[in-house]
């Protein structure tokens, strides 16, 4: 993970909220896997409001990181508490498999940054003892810790933003994400600029999808997070599925525009289980 955070051009990392979801990213050629709150709580039944536990996401990570051999950033929200919630999630995401954490810096319970208005900040001593804890519980350049800033999505501006990067910084961070819901990247690629990679800038542009990625490269930014895109591409094809074959009274005419029982077993390697059966289970002898 840090090879992609830090990397010598641009890097991405791919949305996964499962298992299959992962694989299917992993199969893409995508070298870095984002463990989306959002998503990972859509696919539970909940909000991204600190509704899914961090034991109910650390569940999700670990049949992750059992699924492939990317690394993975786990979207940690706030840290789900004060500095102790959060070295605390850190460490079981970390013996989970997964490579590195993502804390943003609001309080507990937070709401998802495209809801509403209501995004109060943390203060920034408070959440650099978040960021101390986690880099002493978790020690080492194996698991990377990713600060996220808020200040832009609570309408503070870039001052704020800045002061706010530099305190993690000092922390220990091991790099910046800078988020805005802009539906224009002006404000991202202003930040960058004025920060002069200082650490690494991680960037999520859910809003301002249009910005051709060649604008990052020329600022220097690291990494770019697709960060909902297999859930909400899944949730599209679902109603799709669901609206066809009750308005069709059968699957017939959607069965050839839709995954293959063997692109499943595919993925999920039966092959691999197949030859171990032939391995490992003794051979039928007639009587």
């Amino acid at each position: 993970m840090r090879g992609l955070i830090q990397p010598r051009s641009l890097s991405f990392l791919m949305e996964a909220h499962d298992a299959l979801s992962a694989a299917i990213a992993e199969r893409a050629g995508f070298k870095g896997l984002w463990a989306s709150g959002l998503s990972i709580a859509t696919a539970l039944g909940y909000r991204d409001a600190n509704e899914a536990s961090w034991t109910q996401l650390t569940d999700v990570v670990e049949r992750m990181a059992d699924a492939v051999a990317v690394p993975i950033l786990v979207d940690g929200d706030s840290g789900f508490g004060n500095f102790n919630n959060a070295r605390l999630a850190a460490k079981k995401l970390r013996d989970s498999g997964a490579a590195g954490m993502c804390i943003e810096d609001k309080g507990f319970p937070k709401m998802n940054s495209f809801v509403g208005d209501r995004h109060p900040l943390a203060d920034i001593e408070e959440f650099c003892g978040r960021i101390k804890a986690i880099k002493d519980t978790v020690p080492g350049r194996g698991f990377v810790l990713v600060a996220r800033i808020e200040a832009l999505i609570a309408g503070h501006g870039q001052d704020e933003a800045l002061k706010r990067a530099h305190a993690y910084a000092d922390a220990g961070a091991d790099a910046i994400l800078i988020h805005s819901r802009k539906s224009d990247a002006n404000e991202i690629l202003t930040f960058a600029r004025n920060w002069q990679n200082r650490l690494p800038v991680v960037i999520v542009p859910t809003k301002y999808y249009k910005t051709p990625v060649a604008a990052y490269r020329a600022s220097g930014i690291s990494t770019v997070i697709w960060a909902n895109h297999n859930m909400r591409a899944a949730v599209a094809a679902m109603i799709e599925a669901c609206r066809r074959i009750l308005s069709e009274d059968g699957i017939a005419g959607i069965e050839p525009e839709i995954a293959s029982l063997e692109q499943i077993f595919d993925l999920m390697r039966y092959d691999e289980l197949a030859a171990a059966e032939e391995r490992y289970l003794p051979k039928h002898v007639d009587a």
